[in-house]
């Protein structure tokens, strides 16, 4: 069995804010019916960015056990993309640095610079 962290909302105490849909990269959380809700367990890539954001403190980790029945395996995480603007005195240049795990205020991926549209 393979075991995967998720974050798990109680959707009682919950007071659908919706400050926890935008750090979920993955788009797991959504409100419906004004509660915050996981719609899927295999989107959550169980970063908890979305913990601290709570203001209630309703959203917790959980580990899931997957079993090698299931069809579909636990999602990996997903490159993200960050991209700004530098300015050289002839021309202009973007650089999207790639990295494989959120981390915050640390670089971690590769960089490739690409001529402007």
């Amino acid at each position: 069995m393979i075991k995967h962290m998720i974050v798990v909302i109680d959707e009682e105490k919950c007071t659908g804010c919706g400050k926890c849909v935008t750090p979920c990269a993955e788009g797991a959380i959504r409100i419906i019916d004004g509660k915050a809700k996981v719609i899927s367990e295999e989107l959550c890539d169980g970063m908890g960015f979305c913990i601290g954001i709570c203001p209630e403190g309703v959203i917790s980790m959980s580990v899931r056990r997957w079993s090698s029945m299931r069809k579909r395996q636990p999602p990996k995480p997903r490159p993200r993309m960050y991209q700004s603007s530098v300015l050289n005195a002839s021309q202009e240049t973007r650089t999207v640095t790639c990295c494989r795990y959120a981390i915050i205020g640390k670089a971690c991926g590769s960089a490739r610079s690409a001529s402007p549209r």
